[in-house]
């Protein structure tokens, strides 16, 4: 790890708790849960992460196949969330094997559940015809996506309706 790398690293750390606060103090996010989600990704499951701005993916992880490119997605969850959030826009075509959802607490903005799926699957996903919205912004429902993922973080998490970390439905 080169000093850059830690020190955006200790950045970030620094952010979480501040970001968390003035999500309480405003009811509003302050717009980094994406590079939260992305650094607690990395720490929780051992990924690489891209240079910024690499085209199609935030993360890498090694496997005896080769490189594994994964997209980052995350979300922040509270006690007054809405259930009907989404995921970001997700674009076919560009260089990716997995999609990542890193769910966070919005009060402290730490991990509550990790969930994966195959690149191919979230795109077919997409590519189905019973949503307007779907097609035309790209995403996918937090509940969809669960649908066509399995959860990865933490260990012992399944994919229950009800759970702390799978509240979202």
């Amino acid at each position: 790890m080169n000093k850059d790398t830690k020190r955006v690293e200790a950045i970030l750390a620094e952010v979480k708790p501040l970001a968390a606060e003035y999500y309480r103090l405003t009811n509003k996010p302050l717009d980094v849960t994406g590079e939260v989600a992305e650094y607690v990704a990395a720490q929780k499951l051992g990924l690489t992460l891209a240079p910024p701005r690499t085209s199609g993916y935030d993360a890498m992880r090694k496997t005896p196949q080769g490189d594994e490119r994964i997209q980052i997605k995350g979300r922040a969850f509270g006690e007054n969330s809405k259930p009907s959030q989404r995921l970001g826009s997700i674009k076919p075509g560009p260089a990716c094997d997995t999609v990542l959802l890193v769910i966070l607490d919005n009060a402290t903005l730490e991990p509550t559940g990790m969930w994966e799926a195959p690149y191919p699957q979230v795109v077919a996903k997409l590519a189905e015809p019973d949503s307007t919205a779907r097609n035309v912004r790209g995403s996918l429902s937090i509940g969809a996506f669960k649908r066509v993922a399995r959860p990865v973080w933490p260990a012992n998490q399944r994919n229950e309706p009800g759970r702390m970390t799978n509240r979202i439905k």
